[in-house]
């Protein structure tokens, strides 16, 4: 992942709180790439303002037809979880690019 609004995923991975929220979101599958949107890198952050949960997510690309899904999927697990959710922000800043993993796992390498 490249700096600016996206945080890393280790760094994200380190925080406790975060663990329970991450093997969550690794079981939400992009249904067109078939691979989660946690390895896909489509989490930029996971905060907690007012002790409610904030997701901060991109789509791999503005046209993605399974956003809606994708996004319901994300409160519905956070909400399974007994986790407060205060928002789900989406953002396209940096704009999503598959890292070196995903690419060799989608066979493009």
């Amino acid at each position: 992942m490249s700096e600016g609004n996206l945080i890393a995923k280790s760094k994200l991975e380190s925080i406790e709180k975060n663990k329970k929220i991450i093997e969550a979101l690794k079981k939400i599958e992009d249904p067109e790439l078939q691979l989660d949107i946690w390895t896909l890198g489509l989490i930029y952050n996971i905060s907690y303002p007012n002790d409610k949960v904030t997701i901060t997510m991109t789509f791999t690309s503005p046209t993605c037809p399974y956003a809606p899904q994708l996004m319901a999927q994300v409160g519905y697990v956070i909400k399974e979880l007994g986790i407060k959710m205060n928002d789900i922000e989406i953002t396209f800043d940096p704009p999503w690019e598959p890292t070196e993993e995903v690419k060799d796992l989608l066979g493009l390498a």
